[in-house]
């Protein structure tokens, strides 16, 4: 069966059937233990974050969570991330390094919130100081899109060792919304924005962003989620036992690396 399009792609990350991290953590992981808050103002239901093992493996989750239904939809605030929520993330990231744990960063989000609250709570300073510090990280940080990957909501998520994308995700600086808005002023061109921004996997593996493409159903990951989290976890478990014998003083000089490569341009 042939690809989706980006746009049959955009209109399946949007519909409400697709699954969310909370479908796949209990496929992937066993005794998940969630914590919470940032420990500056409080908790962010957006990102959700904590302790699990990975057929065998003790691991960091942190995972930007898409809501199912109208209330989850609600109390996540649409999977758009308030300060408070990265810096829990990085708060988790930290104590994963303290004791040796990979981080694995599930990303999910049309962006961060950019509301008045947010702004105010340093909404900038918290992505900017994600993509510092988790550049620095001496412990394998691993990041897989699952659906929407916008802006700097998702980039905050996204400074690690080895990208992994759903086959049907996408991933940009910018949403396509977003993208038709600046541009052209009318929010209603983002399809045609999304056929240009070059934003699928199968782009983005070929520009050096994305390392590993995560097969879905022909039809997408709802119809069999089972599958989709069976891929992901055979990904995500190749991955953690080839960067665990990584000597973690060599880790952020690779990832600095592995950054650096990234863009084509011609003069």
């Amino acid at each position: 069966m042939p690809r989706l399009t980006v746009i049959q792609r955009l209109e399946l990350l949007h519909s409400i059937r697709r699954p969310s991290v909370n479908d796949y953590i209990p496929l992937i992981f066993k005794d998940f233990t969630e914590l919470h808050g940032d420990r500056y103002y409080g908790d962010d239901p957006a990102i959700s974050g904590g302790i699990a093992f990975l057929h065998g493996t003790p691991v960091t989750i942190i995972a930007q969570v898409k809501g199912r239904d109208i209330e989850e939809l609600k109390r996540t605030n649409f999977s758009m991330p308030h300060p408070e929520g990265y810096r829990k993330a990085l708060r988790l990231a930290k104590q994963a390094e303290k004791f040796h744990r990979p981080v694995l960063c599930f990303i999910d989000t049309p962006g961060a919130f950019c509301g008045v609250g947010a702004e105010e709570r340093g909404q900038g300073e918290a992505i900017a100081r994600n993509l510092m510090e988790f550049m620095t990280l001496k412990t394998p940080v691993l990041s897989v899109v699952l659906g929407d990957g916008g802006s700097g909501g998702a980039l905050a998520l996204g400074v690690c060792d080895e990208l992994g994308m759903l086959e049907n995700a996408l991933y940009s600086v910018i949403s396509p919304r977003g993208f038709a808005s600046i541009l052209w002023k009318d929010r209603n061109r983002e399809k045609e924005a999304a056929e240009l921004m070059k934003i699928t996997a199968e782009d983005l593996f070929g520009f050096g962003i994305c390392d590993k493409i995560i097969p879905e159903p022909p039809e997408g990951a709802h119809t069999d989620p089972v599958l989709t989290a069976q891929n992901i976890a055979a990904y995500l478990s190749d991955a953690v036992a080839r960067f665990s014998g990584v000597n973690s003083d060599v880790l952020p000089e690779r990832r600095y690396a592995k950054f650096r490569r990234i863009g084509i341009f011609s003069e």
